[in-house]
């Protein structure tokens, strides 16, 4: 009798190892920016834009979205003429735009960066150029790298008619040069309502350099991004 309870307590203790297991996986599935990473992302040299844009004088904004929004903004930060980078949620409602049920992916946002850039230092076309070549991998739906879900897609949100067009264009300009193996599945999607995260979100790469994450999958890009285009590469990280 003793061994029996025994080994039933044996049992009980595994079953609820097994439970504690599936619980701590589940929500490290729907943390974003927080998967385990296993590889850096290969970054791509794409080409100059044959459409260049023409945006006239004074600071212009963008967005983009390209997975977890801490990489996206890291790599713009270190963009010459980039004078903001802001972490955010684009395509949702306010109610809604929170670190927490934007994770969930329950919302229609997408974490995204809002870039405010002087056009006479670096131009919308040049942006374009860096998000396909080190911030995102055209060819993945509704993911990026480690990331999973709709809140993870790529996705181009010009703010103007010109950007628009530029970005058309751009597009084009890559599918007809098969870069990749697989098609271009980045959306363009029309400017809403833009919502900064947290706090904590912002300048996440500049206070938290020896996170695993930044470490494995986003300080790759900045690195690519002083590789390939040391022009425009600014070594300090412009703080918003």
């Amino acid at each position: 009798m003793a061994r029996r309870r025994a080994a039933a307590g044996g049992f009980d203790l595994l079953m609820r190892l097994r439970a504690a297991l599936a619980v701590a996986t589940l929500a490290l599935g729907a943390s974003a920016c927080q998967q385990p990473a296993l590889a850096a992302e290969q970054a791509v040299a794409a080409p100059k834009a044959q459409r260049v844009a023409k945006e006239g004088p004074g600071l212009k904004t963008a967005i983009f979205a390209g997975g977890c929004f801490w990489g996206v903004e890291g790599v713009f930060s270190h963009v010459r003429g980039v004078t903001s980078a802001v972490a955010g949620y684009h395509g949702g409602t306010g109610r809604q735009a929170s670190y927490k049920l934007v994770s969930s992916g329950i919302t229609d946002h997408a974490e995204a960066v809002k870039v405010t850039y002087d056009p006479k230092v670096i131009r919308y076309d040049q942006l374009l150029r860096i998000y396909f070549s080190v911030v995102a991998d055209p060819t993945q739906l509704n993911r990026q790298g480690p990331d999973r879900g709709a809140h993870y897609r790529g996705a181009i949100v010009p703010m103007s008619s010109e950007q628009n067009a530029v970005a058309k264009a751009y597009i084009a300009q890559l599918t007809a040069a098969k870069l990749w193996n697989r098609p271009i599945v980045t959306q363009i999607e029309r400017a809403q309502a833009f919502y900064p995260a947290e706090s904590y979100h912002q300048d996440f790469m500049l206070k938290n350099p020896r996170h695993s994450y930044i470490v494995r999958w986003d300080a790759p890009k900045v690195k690519a991004l002083k590789a390939i285009y040391p022009g425009v590469y600014s070594a300090s990280f412009q703080r918003d």
